[in-house]
């Protein structure tokens, strides 16, 4: 039997042990800030100062030396990337990790549905811009020179995540599901599994069990560095078998 489509899934939970903070812990980023303080498009519009400021700390986070992939990240990377089938890396993390992970070609196989912290967004042309400096509220857009416009290419509160038709094609071709640092209560992420039951094989890999952990066919706890490696190896070994076999 061929190796089913492939869709993992990430969350938060997969840069915490790379120095990231998460956002629905007790210490998380929202017990910290108030999401309609720094995550909507009204925010922005009431106080663009104040949500600069937060994602530029953020921002500013990526370039610290101790931020790096972890073993989770490669793992994923080598995964998706020996995957004997259509394989897509669907991210809700706005960081970078993944990215570095799956360089040039392999950026193909990686969708950050939540949008990029190193990116920004002019509200003037809409172009989409590589950036790696602070923001402010006078920063020209590079493509059209307007100052006032540029925003974090980020998905806030109440707009639509990117990539919806690629992760519904995806989703319809589906067979093998993984699930991987997320805590299953951010829309509409948190329905893929449900969406998938029954005709796709589920698992979770998170450090403690999700809201929807019930409905994953299996699930394993536990750090994602010490899990999620595993997973793979076992997961690319019975893939193996299976190709050897078919032979």
């Amino acid at each position: 039997m061929p190796a089913p489509a492939l869709i993992v899934l990430t969350g938060a939970g997969i840069s915490a042990e790379s120095g990231l903070a998460t956002f629905r812990d007790p210490n998380g980023l929202w017990a910290r800030h108030r999401i309609e303080d720094v995550a909507t498009p009204e925010a922005f519009a009431r106080d663009p100062a104040r949500v600069h400021a937060f994602y530029n700390m953020r921002r500013a986070q990526l370039h610290e030396p101790a931020v790096q992939p972890n073993a989770a990240h490669h793992a994923l990377a080598r995964l998706v990337t020996a995957w004997p089938a259509p394989a897509l890396l669907v991210t809700q993390n706005v960081d970078d990790l993944h990215a570095r992970t799956l360089p040039g070609a392999a950026a193909r196989h990686l969708l950050p549905m939540h949008g990029e912290l190193r990116k920004a967004r002019c509200l003037h042309c809409g172009q989409v811009t590589a950036w790696d400096q602070d923001l402010s509220t006078q920063t020209p857009c590079p493509a059209c020179g307007k100052p006032g416009g540029m925003r974090p290419h980020i998905v806030w509160f109440g707009e639509t995540p990117l990539g919806l038709e690629r992760i519904e094609d995806a989703m319809a071709a589906c067979g093998m599901f993984l699930s991987v640092g997320t805590s299953g209560q951010v829309y509409p992420a948190a329905g893929f599994v449900a969406a998938l039951r029954g005709r796709a094989r589920t698992l979770e890999l998170n450090l403690e069990p999700s809201l929807g952990s019930h409905l994953f066919d299996a699930a394993e706890h536990g750090p994602a560095t010490t899990i999620v490696p595993a997973a793979v190896e076992r997961l690319l070994a019975e893939a193996e078998r299976e190709k050897k076999e078919e032979g």
